[in-house]
């Protein structure tokens, strides 16, 4: 008994050793079937797709064919799986066209991208494998696989390309460093180098907005880097887009709260768009009995400031002005000589405002406007109207004719103007706005 079950167990060895195991696909990377191709069929195909498969990915293109034949051009895995065989049988051609067949139902399928980048690779077609494995990495990041190969092409194409992009540089060629430097962009387009350098060539070419659209993705890097932030903001202010450089310097002032370039920058940008840093104290002039004069020169500042000049002319010597909340829109409005500094140098910005002082600063106004084409209406002819306290020979009687006959402002129900009334903050504010009105 002992002897027949040895010579059994010889026989079962010798009939063992004389099958073949089917070895794995030569140099080829072949994934398992994903779980999505086969979510939905039943046992019995889920074993059919998966033996097809199984000798794919062993490299036995006989069976493989005999089991993809049995499935047929319905089954997910037909074309993708014929298109491996070719490319173990290294036709490459066939190959393509299949995977291409493969991509044309399931364009998303990470198995035909895997395969066509593979197919490229060995055709010597480094971008179009590049492209696949792209394609690959946007719905799986974390393909090992994948992952390994596209990095090792980027750094390769990259610094293949920045290569010629510098040397081209060197030699004076800059449309073929621009060129070459845009295809390594492609291959990279996250990198800051390569952004930084093509934005000094179109700085030299004085193409701003080429420059500008480098700088900007180079400023994009993470974590952000100030001196990229802080050659961005200047360019754009040089090509006059005040606005988005300011925005950059607020960037760059957050991340260095001592940058002083980046402080005085942002103060110039927002005194050319005229921005300014409002106090509480103008927000409560509407609020006031009575306003003053650093009042009245803040309301203009800011309320009219689109139709001021930049930059403004120099402001007169004044004395009296440095510890005034308002004092620069006071320097902004006199240099303008739209409200008077007095002959001793003073502004005197705590003195009261009254309506005949109002009704001057509302006619220098009209005047400075008119001066550069603004037009204004009389809605009553100045010498038809009867003021009752404020005579021809009164100092302000100009004035205060010219404003009432615009109707920026009135005279009380018992036809007086009561010119050394004081002027209330609400007042102040509806006499600024009507001339803003018809001004616009």
């Amino acid at each position: 008994m002992v002897k027949k079950a040895c010579l059994l167990l010889v026989l079962a060895l010798i009939f063992g050793s004389c099958v073949t195991v089917p070895p794995p696909a030569p140099n080829l990377y072949i994934e398992p079937l994903p779980q999505s191709l086969t979510t939905d069929m039943t046992l019995d195909e889920r074993i059919q797709i998966e033996e097809a498969w199984d000798y794919v990915r062993q490299g036995n293109t006989y069976k493989a064919e005999k089991a993809l034949a049995r499935l047929g051009t319905s089954s997910a895995v037909y074309y993708v799986g014929l298109a491996y065989i070719y490319l173990i049988q290294e036709d490459l051609q066939a190959a393509e066209e299949n995977f291409g067949l493969a991509l044309g139902e399931y364009p998303s399928l990470a198995l035909a991208h895997l395969g066509l980048a593979q197919v490229y690779q060995k055709g010597g077609q480094q971008d179009r494998a590049f492209n696949e494995l792209r394609e690959v990495l946007k719905n799986d990041p974390q393909n090992a696989w994948a992952k390994e190969q596209f990095e090792a092409l980027k750094g390769e194409k990259t610094r293949r390309a920045t290569s010629e992009a510098k040397a081209a540089l060197a030699g004076g060629e800059t449309e073929k460093a621009k060129e070459a430097y845009l295809r390594a962009l492609h291959f990279s387009p996250e990198s800051s180098e390569i952004h930084l350098a093509l934005a000094e060539i179109y700085k030299k070419e004085n193409n701003l907005s080429s420059t500008l659209v480098h700088l900007k993705a180079a400023a994009a890097s993470r974590p952000p880097d100030p001196a990229i932030l802080e050659r961005y903001a200047a360019t754009l202010a040089e090509a006059k887009q005040y606005e988005r450089s300011l925005g950059v310097y607020e960037e760059l002032l957050e991340l260095d709260k001592n940058n002083k370039k980046a402080k005085d920058q942002i103060e110039n940008l927002k005194n050319r768009l005229g921005i300014y840093e409002l106090p509480s104290r103008y927000n409560e002039i509407p609020l006031q009995e009575a306003v003053t004069r650093e009042d009245v020169a803040a309301l203009l500042g800011v309320r009219l400031k689109d139709f001021f000049p930049e930059p403004a002319p120099q402001p007169p010597i004044i004395i009296d002005v440095s510890a005034s909340w308002a004092s620069k829109f006071i320097l902004k409005i006199t240099s303008l000589n739209l409200m008077e500094v007095y002959s001793n140098h003073s502004f005197q910005p705590k003195k009261t405002m009254t309506r005949a002082e109002l009704a001057e600063t509302v006619f220098r106004i009209i005047t400075y406007l008119k001066q550069r084409g603004h037009r204004f209406i009389h809605q009553i002819p100045p010498e038809r109207i009867q003021i009752l306290d404020v005579s021809p020979d009164h100092f302000y009687y100009q004035p205060i004719s010219q404003v009432l006959s615009y109707q920026i402002m009135e005279l009380y129900p018992d036809r007086t103007f009561k010119p050394d009334q004081s002027v209330s903050g609400p007042e102040a504010l509806k006499t600024i706005d009507v001339l803003l009105a018809l001004t616009r």
